[in-house]
């Protein structure tokens, strides 16, 4: 059963390792969280990670964004931690991100699948939830909503 919106931000517990330092409830206070689920073997994963970079760019300095990723492996092979890093390295990913070979974060957020997404707003609080490749256009519309309106909060 997939987490129900406006659920809590799960705890980040139980990772396997941090890649680009750890994410912090602390830094986190008041600003929303997309965090976004990969694999190495998911060919439609890389494919959407370029866009990741457009949204923390776009939506990181004005919004405060925080982008975090969590590896989610689908076989032994893909717990391979160094296979791993060599993908976050080739498409320049600098936003902390968990390998999660215990599945520990995967069953928090109670994910199934690879790739998605799943935006918090800035009180932590579950606005949307996202699965496959086709669904970018969707994230980014949720992302111009929230934005839009922790803007507005904001001024």
């Amino acid at each position: 059963m997939p987490m129900r919106l406006r659920s809590p931000l799960p705890a980040f517990e139980g990772v396997t390792e941090w890649v680009n330092g750890q994410a912090t409830k602390e830094q986190l206070a008041g600003k929303p969280v997309l965090v976004h689920f990969w694999s190495v073997s998911c060919h439609m994963c890389k494919e959407g990670l370029p866009q990741i970079l457009v949204w923390r760019e776009h939506y990181g300095k004005p919004y405060d964004l925080q982008v975090i990723g969590v590896h989610m492996p689908r076989s032994e092979k893909d717990t391979d931690i160094a296979a791993a890093k060599a993908v976050i390295e080739e498409y320049h990913l600098e936003h902390p991100i968990m390998i999660d070979n215990a599945h520990a974060i995967t069953d928090a957020f109670q994910n199934e699948y690879v790739p998605s997404y799943y935006l918090f707003d800035a009180e932590h609080q579950l606005r949307h939830i996202q699965a496959g490749e086709k669904g970018l256009k969707l994230v980014e519309q949720r992302l111009q909503k929230i934005m839009g309106s922790t803007n507005q909060e904001g001024q």
